[in-house]
């Protein structure tokens, strides 16, 4: 059995990595850690988590040890998918999920991130700022929307939950959670994808075993 330690931050990307091991049945050991006031990761967090930048979440696997969390899900699904459930042996939907993985971070995460950092530097200009990324963001927001509509709505790829999903699910959490799109606009396609992959069962033990929230 491999042995696997999930290093997790609470309102972090970690939860993609948990949602993930659950669904590929694997066991692991799990440490969890609360963030600071500051909204900053702990001291005991980066010591301990074993790599240079201690950033969550981070996987150790036996000698190995991993940090971003795109890496850490093909790297999982490489070694433990031997269904290939979640990252699909048809070429054409494995390149879907593939770019999935990517765009929830160079995509979703990179366009609004910038909000929240102005917000914590400088309300003022956060406040100039916002009306230009909410566009991005609503742009982002518009292109997922349109993927569900060209499949069945309840997952992004495929008839099951694929790794494009537990990838991209945090990153629109994210952005719902923060207020970080157009505030008179509605997505309902996606919302109703959210509904649909927070109700699965491995999301379910996830989150009950973690206590994650955002």
């Amino acid at each position: 059995m491999p042995d696997i330690t999930l290093y997790f931050l609470q309102a972090s990307r970690s939860i993609r990595i948990a949602w993930l091991l659950e669904e590929l049945g694997l066991d692991y050991k799990l440490h969890t850690w609360d963030r600071e006031s500051s909204g900053l990761a702990p001291p005991e967090f980066k010591q301990l988590c074993g790599t240079h930048l201690g950033k969550a979440p981070v996987l150790k696997d036996g000698r190995l040890t991993l940090q971003e969390s795109g890496a850490i899900t093909e790297y999982l699904c490489e070694q433990y998918d031997h269904s290939h459930r979640l990252f699909p042996v048809d070429q054409a939907q494995r390149a879907k999920v593939r770019e999935f993985v990517h765009a929830a971070e160079g995509a979703f995460m990179v366009h609004c991130l910038p909000s929240v950092y102005n917000r914590r530097i400088d309300a003022t200009l956060a406040e100039k700022l916002a009306p230009g990324i909410e566009k991005i963001v609503a742009n982002d927001l518009d292109w997922l929307e349109a993927e569900l509509q060209k499949g069945n709505g309840r997952y992004l790829v495929g008839d099951h939950v694929t790794a494009a999903d537990t990838m991209v699910a945090f990153s629109v959490q994210f952005i719902f959670r923060m207020r970080l799109g157009p505030q008179d606009r509605k997505w309902e396609g996606i919302e109703a994808w959210l509904r649909n992959v927070e109700n699965g069962q491995a999301y379910q033990r996830a989150v009950a075993k973690t206590g994650h929230q955002l």
